[in-house]
């Protein structure tokens, strides 16, 4: 490798008594380019790579043995000339339940808060950046998306890699499987969850109940509930509660697009991009979007692929040089 990674350990007040009892401190590897070292009066852009749901920074750091992991494939697209030089920055909002969906909620935590107020003035503060983008795969894409939508002044650069959108879609199946999942525990979800806190092998519980219970924590948050949230769905019957569903929809960035019309148009770069064999079918909440987009007449790119959800890291070789390129710094010093 010709740049270097340093791992910072980045403390944050936010965090602090979270609800879940998560570490309030984080560890974020910085990925620093081959020149950072040398050309001490020169700025940088600073992408930042949001892990999806059940990752976290370390584990995209390490990767996976016999595949490229992040920042060796960003080194050596800069190293082969594909990509200008940039900072690369992977935050960790990881959690109990998997993952914050990079929002702030009352049952989870204010992870917005922490990356948009903390995170991002700490890295500034101690690296020699200019220009920022964000980007991210899953639910890493709909955090990078709506990151750039509530916050064009911070992230005016966005690339999303098959996000969330579309609920009924893309968390439908999960809602049949989350009530059959929830049967062992007699179809009552705080049973079920307050197990799955004690729990010391959470992988080994069904990802259509771990995931439903996250997204809920994230989206309907309720303080009067025994978790801290609701599910917006009947965990019998699987009928939707057409009250908590409501909020979230608000949540869903393909129904509030035309809301949001304003912040779209000040991003300065939209990338898009989904598999036709999205195993969660991602791909329709993709198409809806750019369709919607482009209805508001909101410049964007959208593209394609023949793969599926899993293990489609190379699609990073479109957008890093991508945002590299739109978020570079013009001028030194």
């Amino acid at each position: 490798m010709n740049g270097r990674i340093v791992v910072e350990t980045v403390g944050s007040l936010v965090l602090k008594d979270n609800p879940l009892g998560d570490p309030r401190r984080r560890e974020v590897p910085v990925y620093l380019p081959p020149s950072y070292v040398k050309e001490t009066s020169r700025r940088y852009p600073v992408i930042y790579y949001l892990p999806g749901f059940g990752s976290t920074a370390r584990s995209v750091l390490e990767g996976h043995p016999w595949k490229e992991k992040l920042f060796e494939r960003f080194d050596r697209l800069i190293s082969e000339g594909r990509s200008p030089e940039a900072l690369l920055v992977v935050p960790d909002c990881f959690t109990l339940m998997g993952g914050a969906q990079y929002m702030d909620s009352p049952a989870v935590g204010a992870y917005e808060t922490h990356l948009i107020s903390e995170l991002v003035p700490y890295v500034d503060a101690r690296y020699r950046t200019a220009g920022r983008a964000v980007c991210g795969k899953s639910s890493g894409g709909y955090g990078a998306l709506r990151l750039a939508i509530r916050h064009p002044e911070v992230f005016p650069h966005v690339a999303a890699h098959s996000p969330d959108l579309f609920f009924e879609v893309c968390y439908g199946r999960d809602i049949h499987g989350c009530v059959n999942a929830l049967a062992p525990w007699k179809h009552h979800p705080d049973l079920y969850f307050r197990e799955f806190k004690a729990s010391r092998a959470k992988d080994a519980f069904p990802h259509a109940l771990v995931n439903s219970m996250a997204m809920a924590a994230c989206y309907s948050p309720d303080p009067k509930s025994p978790m801290g949230f609701v599910l917006p769905f009947d965990p019998y019957t699987g009928e939707l509660v057409p009250e908590v569903w409501a909020r979230w929809k608000k949540n869903d960035l393909l129904e509030v697009s035309a809301a949001h019309a304003r912040a779209l148009r000040k991003l300065k770069t939209i990338y898009l991009d989904c598999g036709t064999k999205d195993e969660f079918f991602l791909h329709l909440g993709a198409r809806a979007f750019s369709r919607r987009l482009g209805g508001l007449k909101i410049r964007h790119r959208y593209e394609e692929h023949g793969g599926g959800h899993f293990d489609t890291a190379e699609r990073l070789e479109t957008s890093l040089p991508l945002l590299a390129k739109t978020a570079s710094a013009r001028k030194k010093g």
